[in-house]
């Protein structure tokens, strides 16, 4: 091999070299964002009240039914009534939790959004699709 294309060649080296630590160290740094919006995401829980105040409840981060407190007015309602009162109100509850994951994850998952896949250059490192979707709460966590 000539002088000229070994030296290409280191050059082109070098070149990916820098490409992969910058995007590394990009990667480290989003980490350590990553995790605090995942931990603040799990956090999250949301209260609705009825209209008329009878029924309030407290859903946790993934809209599930975490508390719920009837009034004695909520107890004057019919069954069926009642029953339709609580869903709603878990339903906003619920709404509300979506809410706030899509505020707390929007920044960290557009900043994702622009970084390459670092899977295709290092196999074993985490699917940057798969965080993506968590953070949106398409999927679960990435594992």
């Amino acid at each position: 091999m000539d002088r000229w294309k070994r030296e290409g060649l280191l050059s082109a080296n070098n070149g990916l070299r820098n490409q992969v630590e910058h995007l590394l160290d990009a990667y480290e740094r989003k980490q350590g964002q990553l995790a605090e919006a995942y931990k603040q995401r799990e956090a999250i829980r949301a209260q609705a009240n009825s209209p008329d105040r009878s029924v309030e409840v407290t859903v946790d981060s993934d809209g599930v039914l975490a508390d719920l407190t009837l009034t004695t007015a909520a107890l004057r309602k019919t069954p069926d009534d009642l029953a339709r009162l609580i869903v709603d109100v878990v339903q906003a509850a619920a709404g509300n939790v979506r809410e706030q994951h899509q505020a707390l994850t929007a920044p960290v998952a557009a900043e994702l959004d622009d970084m390459p896949e670092l899977s295709d250059i290092m196999p074993e490192a985490p699917s940057l699709p798969g965080i993506r979707a968590y953070l949106r709460g398409e999927q679960n966590p990435p594992g």
